[in-house]
């Protein structure tokens, strides 16, 4: 399986939070990573997106074909992303498009085995795979994309 985590791009501060946009350069960065995603994308991608207006922007750069799931809000955990994603048995690839912390402590229990306060960037999007090798479960880190380098 592959498990993208794909933290939404820059946003305007202010409240009610589910509703804030993104930011020019926000916009910028999310048609950045889209422009990147469609040139790597893994077929057959399944998208799973937060209910924030941020999320779906993010969202929207790559594609319109999108599920919102309202558990993986801004208030989601990596328990969450697990049951939202399937990892590591489902059978095809998955693209999230969420939050801190969620999206950080979830790529420390993918390569650390527990969960722990990392940062994702803004925009930024990391790639999971994982593989069974001599009967061993493996996770590989694929790629890191900051969104100024995408």
């Amino acid at each position: 399986m592959d498990l993208l985590l794909w933290r939404h791009a820059e946003a305007v501060d202010g409240s009610p939070d589910h509703t804030r946009e993104l930011t020019e350069r926000g916009l910028r960065q999310a048609q950045r990573m889209a422009a990147w995603l469609e040139e790597h994308r893994p077929k057959r991608l399944r998208v799973l997106v937060s209910p924030t207006v941020r999320t779906r922007q993010t969202a929207t750069a790559f594609t319109d074909r999108f599920e919102i799931v309202p558990s993986l809000g801004p208030d989601g955990s990596v328990a969450d992303l697990l049951a939202a994603t399937g990892w590591p048995d489902s059978a095809g690839p998955c693209l999230v498009v969420g939050h801190q912390p969620a999206l950080g402590r979830m790529a420390a229990l993918l390569l650390a085995g527990e969960e722990a306060d990392w940062t994702v960037k803004k925009g930024a999007l990391w790639w999971f795979s994982n593989r069974v090798r001599d009967g061993e479960t493996q996770t590989v880190l694929r790629a890191v994309v900051p969104p100024d380098l995408a």
